[in-house]
């Protein structure tokens, strides 16, 4: 297996947002033509989630390439995007593109759920190396992120469900990121006492 490299951090960050941020960018300047293909009309919206996926293949590859690595999270959203892209143009129907975002997030706290019933944390099992934290504070982060993947899910639904696809399409590409962001680094702080430092004993 590949030793996974660093790389500029202002890099890594083009990498993992550009595709979103280029999504919306073309989202913007097509949303309002109509583009026939093989016989087929399909909205500015679908061609740009379509053109998405190329674009994040791309970033990825060049991510992998220069790091040696792709995280889960990356190859499950990558494997998310192509799929629900590929139902996307195939049913000419944006609703699958959109309900991509409610499976992730619902999918999310399902798995940290089924850890949480084996009284285990699969946040822990994962982030343990970069955040040492004691177990207890890995517990209570994990139900504390459960129940907000779920608040997202449902949220999701209700937007794109009863609201225009540009009010979708700025949530999805800032809204959510930020929301999650800002939530994350809330709990950092208030999980700061359970924190090992490094020259506290990790015993638990």
């Amino acid at each position: 297996m590949a030793n996974k490299r660093e790389i500029n951090p202002i890099l890594n960050q083009v990498l993992e947002l550009g595709p979103t941020l280029a999504f919306f960018v073309l989202y913007i300047k097509i949303k309002e033509d109509t583009f026939t293909i093989g016989g087929t009309e399909y909205s500015g919206f679908i061609v740009a989630a379509v053109i998405f996926v190329p674009i994040l293949l791309v970033a990825m590859a060049t991510l992998w390439a220069l790091t040696g690595k792709l995280s889960r999270m990356q190859v499950f959203t990558a494997f998310m995007v192509i799929f629900f892209g590929g139902l996307t143009a195939w049913f000419n129907d944006e609703r699958f593109f959109k309900m991509k975002t409610t499976i992730v997030y619902g999918l999310l706290a399902t798995i940290l759920g089924v850890g949480l019933l084996r009284r285990r944390s699969w946040l822990e099992f994962v982030m343990a190396d970069m955040l040492p934290m004691q177990h207890e504070g890995w517990m209570i982060l994990t139900k504390r992120l459960t129940g907000a993947f779920l608040t997202l899910a449902v949220a999701n639904e209700f937007i794109w469900r009863t609201m225009s696809t540009d009010a979708w399409v700025k949530l999805e590409t800032f809204g959510f990121p930020m929301a999650l962001m800002a939530f994350l680094f809330w709990q950092f702080a208030q999980l700061q006492p359970y924190v090992i430092e490094e020259d506290e004993d990790p015993a638990h």
